[in-house]
């Protein structure tokens, strides 16, 4: 089985144009950002700890996207400057003055500099402002809830309420902490019998079904459903390229959830080419 981290140290460069923030309520609200060209060995470095909040990305890193959507869901745009970083000619400075693992995702924010993709999409949750894509079960009972109820508008209650039920955080730090193991579960089919793929796919199958409140990981789209969307973005197109293999056919849970994933801006606006994905996955793998 592989051996993944939440980061990455190689890969090629992509260019989009526009990333999205969706508000608290089930409405998107879309943020027009024109993404800056990725950062290369010729490139100068940032003013580095000058108080602006940056996120250094690749885009095509599934890592980083898992941050880069806790960004754009969160609407974060104003407050995090995206950094993109070139990592096939990537910056001396990188290195040497931002992130000495050389490898992004990495956070830069209150004069140092984070990393672990992870640990990131948390940091970001508890940290900045937006909704809250983890459930908070610090505000229990009635009278918790009857404050919050003062404070908030209906909209934002209802929202919050749903993520407030410790069933949901215990199986939220369940999948977070699964997803190396999926991810290699699935890897590993590449060069083998795609059928050893077929236990952790039928894991994330009954995972999607344990809460019927909607169509995601804790019924309501969160940091799970953030952390695992990058690698099935790339698993679907790959194997169905290379083994005729479609992850979703079988798995109805599955397939929803890729199609309501697929309408959240904050996710839509990051993804990539598929035929560009299977490709970088051939040479890559095989």
């Amino acid at each position: 089985m592989a051996t993944l981290k939440g980061s990455c140290s190689n890969n090629s460069s992509l260019l989009t144009t526009f990333c999205a923030a969706n508000s608290l309520s089930s409405t998107p609200h879309l943020v027009q950002e024109v993404l800056p060209p990725a950062l290369d060995s010729t490139s100068d470095p940032p003013a580095i700890f000058d108080g602006t909040t940056r996120l250094y990305i690749s885009y095509i890193c599934p890592y980083a996207q898992r941050v880069w959507i806790t960004r754009n869901f969160k609407g974060l745009q104003d407050k995090i400057k995206l950094v993109p970083i070139d990592l096939q000619n990537r910056p001396a400075w990188y290195k040497e003055k931002v992130y000495p693992t050389n490898k992004v995702p990495s956070l830069e924010h209150n004069n140092e500099v984070k990393g672990e993709s992870l640990d990131l999409i948390k940091y970001l949750d508890s940290e900045f402002e937006g909704p809250k894509l983890l459930p908070d079960v610090r505000l229990q009972g009635y009278f918790a809830i009857a404050l919050k109820a003062l404070i908030f508008d209906l909209s934002k209650r209802t929202a919050n309420w749903k993520m407030q039920d410790p069933a949901k955080k215990e199986f939220a730090d369940e999948l977070l902490a699964c997803t190396d193991t999926f991810n290699g579960g699935v890897i590993s089919s590449f060069k083998g019998d795609v059928k050893d793929a077929e236990p952790v796919l039928d894991y994330i199958e009954n995972a999607l079904s344990k809460f019927e409140d909607g169509p995601f990981f804790l019924g309501q789209f969160s940091l799970v459903d953030i952390a695992y969307a990058p690698f099935i973005e790339r698993f679907r197109p790959f194997l169905l390229e290379v083994k005729k293999y479609d992850i979703a056919e079988g798995r109805p849970k599955l397939a929803a959830w890729i199609e309501e994933i697929d309408k959240i801006e904050a996710y839509k606006v990051t993804k990539l080419d598929p035929k560009e994905l299977v490709e970088a996955y051939k040479k890559r793998f095989l």
